[in-house]
């Protein structure tokens, strides 16, 4: 992989084959969390429950998150609400259940069948106020100083262009408004084999910043007031290690105090 067209086109292709299964076989298939082929399990491993947030909406989580973004949004009745790589739709249902009927949330995604989906559940649910946009958080069709609030959810680390996806977050997000935003960050040097193989970029870990990176290019786009909000350290299971490096690199990974965090952060646009 050696341009940014080819990262979003491999982005494309995996997050579109997941969009054509449930959460459950995501998990359990073949071509899920178990089984005789690549799996998705590189995908849920990082995922944390929403099933208790007000909103929540089964058919559209498929488990692909990294944290839980909106409930330290400090989303209020009223705003607007602008869903970065919205996938099924989960951050932007949970989202709508607290701006209510005065609210309006807008979902972006750049794959197909994940806006298929979404709208599906909008169909279903009969919400007037949700919609879902195909665009690319590079470039988002979205007008300038739109958002009171931004969330997203493990997809700022898969755009290869991080600091354009923030300048964007910006432009996007009215003065005094703020985000949200759950992602995957590195503490120390991955083995090689693991941040360049194609289904773990994929997976959120290759194409994750060091922390400091990330904060950095946070600030580098005007945003001030930056908090991380919550930082918890991912556990990547041994078995799924060792489909990228040795057993013996493994141990040796986890005795060099590196490590794959999500973090949850707040950001204020002045």
């Amino acid at each position: 992989m050696s341009t940014n067209q080819e990262l979003k086109d491999l982005v494309k292709e995996k997050y579109g084959e997941i969009a054509l299964q449930s959460k459950e076989e995501n998990e359990t298939s073949c071509c899920g969390s178990g089984g005789c082929c690549t799996t998705n399990s590189d995908f849920t491993v990082m995922s944390e429950d929403y099933s208790h947030l007000p909103g929540y909406v089964a058919t559209a989580d498929l488990g692909l998150g990294c944290g839980l973004p909106t409930e330290f949004a400090q989303i209020k009745p009223g705003n607007i609400v602008v869903d970065l790589g919205s996938g099924a739709g989960n951050d932007a249902f949970v989202a709508r259940s607290i701006v209510g009927e005065s609210g309006h949330v807008i979902g972006i995604d750049m794959t197909v069948p994940m806006l298929e989906k979404a709208n599906r559940n909008v169909k279903l649910l009969g919400y007037t106020n949700v919609e879902f946009r195909l665009g690319d958080i590079e470039n988002m069709p979205v007008e300038d100083n739109t958002a009171d609030v931004v969330v997203s959810n493990c997809v700022m680390n898969l755009v290869p262009n991080k600091h354009k996806a923030f300048s964007e977050t910006f432009r996007i997000m009215k003065s005094g408004g703020h985000f949200s935003i759950s992602d995957i960050v590195l503490k120390g040097e991955l083995p090689d084999n693991i941040r360049s193989a194609a289904t773990m970029y994929a997976g959120c870990v290759s194409g994750a910043q060091q922390k400091e990176e990330y904060l950095q290019t946070i600030r580098g786009a005007g945003f001030i007031n930056i908090t991380v909000q919550k930082d918890r350290e991912i556990n990547i299971p041994n078995e799924l290690l060792v489909k990228y490096i040795s057993l013996e690199e493994a141990l040796e990974y986890r005795k060099s105090g590196a490590g794959i965090f999500s973090i949850t952060v707040y950001a204020e646009k002045p």
